[in-house]
């Protein structure tokens, strides 16, 4: 479609973007450290790290790794917290010739041995407290070398001591594990010192991420993100906030974990590449240990989630932090409440700028202007170098104005799904990816999401596929048929609820969720429990969960009548 949306960029942002201004994220890496090597790069815990010692300590770990014979291109696998050992492993994972794969810490067994075992890693590094759980799902993956690094590895030597003591022998949060041919994180890098560093040779065309997403439907997959993928998302987000991020280093709070692609694009990437500083909040739930860090460190950017903006308004603390600094907000990975976002403007005096992205695209699509001095109640224009269409169901265009699926060709949209050609061809099209979200544009070009074609519940950001709840919910002996939907919550966006038909009468909620427990992860996990006659179906018997989710839409509303 015509490029309507270039009318309302700022004078500064371009229509276009450069994505080979490095050959790789390594070249990236490599040219930033080096250019901002006397610049604190990361804080944690009181703790920084400057550029150089980022550099150093992750070119050590990289030659690590290259020793353990690990051939370019072998998948990696990075369980981690935002911790001083995250950015450290990251960068010499990548500057080792390898594919990262990260991994959600709070996954359970059967979820981590399923992106273990797909994607083919033999190499993981992991947090002693998650050790357990990696442990039980061991046995179904072909990892073969674990380094194991506990809470404080990397900080100062009186620091680092007293917090691991503390951690595991005060709070008790470092369970008994038992794990074969393991290797302490420290211990790696100190053995990588000894070890002569092999730069490899890497193209944009390589793989850098196998990002994992359930896609369309069915269980995860892995998202091939290139190098060049990777670097054009980055050149798009430098270009529409380009004019902030090209004043001076900026200070982003990181409480998004680096695991998710929102957060390794822009307070990983684009911080890496302006020389910022990145304070690192390791446990973001913990609001008053992240408020007291944030009272210390003058923040210019924050990035986050419409739960994690709604919790920090909710505390008198952030009332009282020190905004006068803070430059820029951006939400993502769910949409931004209007209510959330006049309040934080309120408090704040920055207005909170939503996006839209998809980890298929590494992931940023669209975004308010950087500039804009109002809630628009939309995901924003397209990114630069970034082409849309809005479709329907026989792939045509809608007018103007119309609901359309959103279809999205760009630099920035992945090489395809990880040994999967099936759900590859399903999502893309030639060089066009469905992105099975229902939108539509106005003569501006700003776009709004206006309803969901795949039915993916969206809780806190994090995508939960109904398909993987309702295969948990049916293992219960007691259970003829389930269905999961999602419903709409003032805090999370949306929770969970399963709509079960009972095959024994004495199954109870207590007794359905207590046994998810079993297999899913938190935000995961069903919040409510229904229980029904029947389910609507199709006439071939497929359960419709968008026709149950309206039936209880309106029966909620009539209760609340």
């Amino acid at each position: 479609m015509e490029k309507i949306w270039l009318k309302s960029y700022p004078n500064e942002v371009p229509e276009f973007i450069n994505p080979d201004h490095y050959t790789s994220v390594v070249d990236l890496i490599e040219q930033a450290t080096f250019r901002y090597a006397n610049r604190t790069a990361y804080i944690s815990m009181g703790d920084i790290r400057t550029y150089a010692e980022i550099e150093q300590r992750s070119r050590h770990f990289a030659s690590f790794l290259q020793q353990l014979g690990l051939a370019k291109g072998s998948r990696v696998a990075l369980m981690m917290p935002n911790l001083f050992q995250h950015p450290i492993a990251l960068f010499g994972i990548l500057r080792a010739g390898l594919i990262v794969v990260n991994v959600n810490p709070l996954y359970t067994p059967r979820e981590m041995a399923h992106q273990l075992k797909d994607s083919g890693a033999e190499t993981i590094i992991a947090l002693d407290t998650f050790a357990t759980t990696l442990q039980a799902a061991l046995p179904e993956t072909d990892i073969k070398h674990i380094i194991i690094s506990s809470v404080g590895d990397q900080l100062s030597f009186f620091k680092h001591h007293f917090i691991n003591l503390a951690i595991k022998y005060i709070k008790k949060a470092v369970p008994k594990y038992s794990l074969k041919n393991t290797i302490r994180f420290n211990q790696a890098i100190k053995i990588g010192a000894t070890i002569e560093y092999k730069s490899p040779i890497i193209t944009g065309e390589d793989i850098a991420f196998l990002q994992y997403t359930g896609g369309t439907t069915g269980v995860a997959k892995g998202a091939m993100l290139t190098h060049r993928n990777i670097l054009a998302n980055l050149a798009q987000a430098k270009g529409v906030f380009g004019p902030i991020f090209s004043e001076r280093p900026q200070t982003i709070v990181t409480a998004l974990p680096l695991y998710h692609v929102f957060a390794l694009t822009v307070n990983c990437m684009l911080m890496l590449d302006n020389g910022g500083t990145s304070l690192l909040i390791p446990n973001p739930r913990d609001m008053q240990s992240t408020l007291k860090a944030m009272a210390k460190v003058p923040f210019t950017v924050m990035t986050g989630v419409n739960t994690l903006f709604s919790g920090f308004l909710r505390q008198d603390a952030f009332k009282k932090l020190n905004f006068s600094t803070l430059r820029i907000c951006v939400g993502g990975g769910m949409p931004v409440h209007k209510s959330v976002a006049e309040q934080w403007h309120e408090i704040t005096g920055c207005h909170l700028l939503e996006g839209y992205g998809l980890t298929e695209c590494s992931p940023l699509v669209a975004v308010n202007p950087y500039n804009l001095q109002y809630y628009s109640g939309s995901i924003g224009l397209p990114v630069p170098s970034t082409d849309i269409r809005l479709v329907d169901n026989d792939g045509n265009d809608v007018e103007l104005g119309s609901p359309g699926e959103l279809w999205v060709k760009g630099p920035q949209v992945m090489k395809g799904y990880w040994c999967n050609a099936d759900a590859t061809r399903e999502i893309m099209q030639d060089d066009w990816l469905k992105t099975g979200d229902i939108a539509t544009i106005d003569e501006h070009g700003y776009i709004r999401i206006v309803d969901r074609k795949k039915e993916m519940i969206l809780v806190s950001g994090f995508n939960v596929y109904p398909n993987e709840i309702e295969d948990i919910v049916m293992q219960h002996p007691k259970v003829l048929e389930a269905a999961a939907i999602g419903l709409p919550h003032p805090a999370t966006g949306e929770s969970i609820r399963v709509c079960v038909v009972k095959k024994d009468p004495s199954l109870t909620d207590i007794e359905l969720i207590s046994h998810c427990k079993n297999f899913l992860t938190g935000y995961k996990m069903p919040r409510q429990i229904s229980f029904h006659e029947d389910l609507p179906k199709s006439s071939v018997g497929k359960i419709l969960r968008r026709e149950l989710k309206d039936i209880i839409l309106v029966q909620k509303g009539k209760d609340n009548e």
